[in-house]
């Protein structure tokens, strides 16, 4: 290197740093390239940057080999440079100024561009990325041969992290920077959760239910369709334990105007299915379209019956609330100030923590609604008046009944309040 020139050594050096801008925005680019985007994407190229990601150990290998080349040869000859220049001092100054050179257009410039439109530079640079994979081969296979040591000699815990949980946390990204709207982002969020949900989250529980006795005159059933608006309604036999069967508002009415010679329910009644509480609402949902039947028996483990579930109960877990015209809307939340709220409590328990921002570990009850969660926390049928404190909640029961909690005032404290 001693005959080159100065200039010659300068030129040499300016393109190792582009060289070593490339390697790094190359890294960043198929480090960051969405396979849903590339297979989306009308493009030979976007092809082969995903055939690359098929043995990204191979690719990240080449990359960080051809960066480290680059880098120490440009080290090497502006230390040369630097020294030919300034003498004994050329060595600090080759590297203040390399390190400044290297940080700004072989490392945090390229990166930001290759950040902006990853696919794009990804099958930009492809040849590139052929091309060094194909000459650094050896040395890839080397130091492949050293990782696969070190990965068997060193052993770190996998992380077993659920992918639903990445995905939503992607959805809501998405939200933030505005490339979803929020009821877009609610809806892909409800169906990655869909499949989580067992029937005891969605069920209308036992002591909500409104059943026919098959005993019942006709007159008794007529008035119970006109005064709750349901269009099926649950038949029993001897106790709510023993669901024998539904009955359609439309077929009851048929019966009802068309028919007076032959008025009695068991005519008219329609098979159900039986399901248990831990089945999840997803397999119900098919289980339901293949019978097409509308309404399912949830039996606990003796048994008896917990309560029933609809479709539209597990469609409204897609899509949320669905009402018709005769449809009460409940107003779970009143708002009294800016601290303080009146919660019906048959509102869900997590739904509550969400809004009122308390970290709260689901997974750790078994309960469903507020209701459950009070009695929970005073272990014991609460009365109006009885309070505690959960986190930064101060909560009052203000309605309740022999066997349930119906209201409570929460009041949310500031921290220096708490305690």
């Amino acid at each position: 290197m001693n005959q080159l020139s100065n200039s010659t050594l300068t030129i040499a050096m300016v393109i190792l740093i582009l060289l070593s801008g490339l390697f790094s925005a190359t890294e960043t680019a198929y480090s960051s390239s969405s396979r849903i985007r590339l297979k989306a994407m009308d493009h030979k190229g976007a092809d082969g940057v995903l055939e690359i990601l098929e043995d990204f150990d191979k690719f990240i290998s080449t990359v960080l080999i051809g960066n480290n080349i680059v880098n120490i040869l440009s080290a090497t000859i502006g230390t040369i440079l630097f020294t030919r220049i300034y003498g004994d001092n050329g060595a600090l100054i080759s590297t203040i100024v390399l390190t400044v050179a290297v940080l700004l257009f072989g490392e945090i410039a390229p990166k930001t561009i290759a950040k902006q439109n990853p696919e794009s530079f990804a099958i930009g640079t492809l040849g590139l990325v052929r091309v060094s994979e194909f000459l650094l081969t050896p040395l890839s296979l080397l130091f492949g041969g050293w990782q696969w040591i070190v990965s068997h000699v060193i052993r770190i815990e996998e992380n077993e992290s659920d992918i639903s949980d990445e995905l939503i946390t992607m959805v809501d990204e998405a939200e933030k920077e505005g490339d979803l709207e929020a009821h877009e982002s609610d809806l892909i969020s409800a169906a990655i959760e869909f499949n989580d949900l067992d029937v005891k989250d969605v069920l209308t529980p036992r002591v909500n239910v409104m059943a026919v006795n098959i005993t019942m005159s006709i007159e008794e059933v007529e008035k119970l369709f006109r005064l709750n608006s349901f269009s099926r309604l649950p038949v029993y036999e001897t106790s709510i334990d023993n669901i024998v069967g539904v009955i359609h508002e439309k077929d009851f009415y048929s019966m009802l105007y068309a028919d007076k010679e032959r008025r009695y329910l068991r005519r008219i009644i329609k098979p159900v299915i039986y399901t248990s509480e831990n089945v999840k609402i997803s397999s119900l949902l098919k289980q339901l379209q293949k019978a097409k039947l509308h309404l399912a028996v949830v039996l606990d483990e003796y048994g008896g019956t917990a309560g029933i579930i609809t479709m539209e109960d597990i469609i409204e877990e897609l899509v949320g609330e669905i009402y018709d015209e005769h449809d009460t809307v409940t107003e779970y939340y009143e708002q009294i100030d800016d601290h303080t709220y009146l919660v019906k409590c048959t509102a869900e328990i997590d739904d509550m923590m969400e809004r009122f921002g308390v970290e709260y570990d689901e997974d750790e009850y078994d309960f469903i609604t507020v209701s459950g969660w009070v009695i929970h926390e005073l272990d014991r049928i609460p009365q109006v008046n009885d309070s505690f404190d959960y986190r930064n909640l101060h909560v009052t029961v203000t309605r309740a009944d022999q066997r349930k909690v119906n209201e409570v005032r929460v009041e949310i404290m500031n921290e220096g309040d708490e305690g």
